[in-house]
């Protein structure tokens, strides 16, 4: 399993949960409120799909910046 796949584990149901919260108060504030609901289930599915993608494209980041970190501690050692 590559480091790139466990962090993007590790974030992904942090990223789910901050697009299921966006998509839900756009639900809720907009006309779809009324069949809330029916489309709850789809805001779940959608926010899962998403999040897919975008934890995969954050992964590195959050990498880097740890490989970045340790090269300047070395440097003052």
């Amino acid at each position: 399993m590559s480091v790139r796949l466990q962090i993007a584990a590790m974030i992904f149901l942090m990223v789910q949960a901050v697009l299921f919260g966006i998509f839900t108060v756009v639900v809720l504030l907009s006309p779809l409120s009324r069949d809330a609901i029916a489309v709850m289930p789809w805001v779940v599915i959608g926010s899962a799909m998403v999040s897919l993608p975008v934890s995969w494209l954050l992964a590195p980041r959050l990498r880097a910046r740890t490989w970045r970190r340790e090269g300047e501690m070395e440097i003052l050692r």
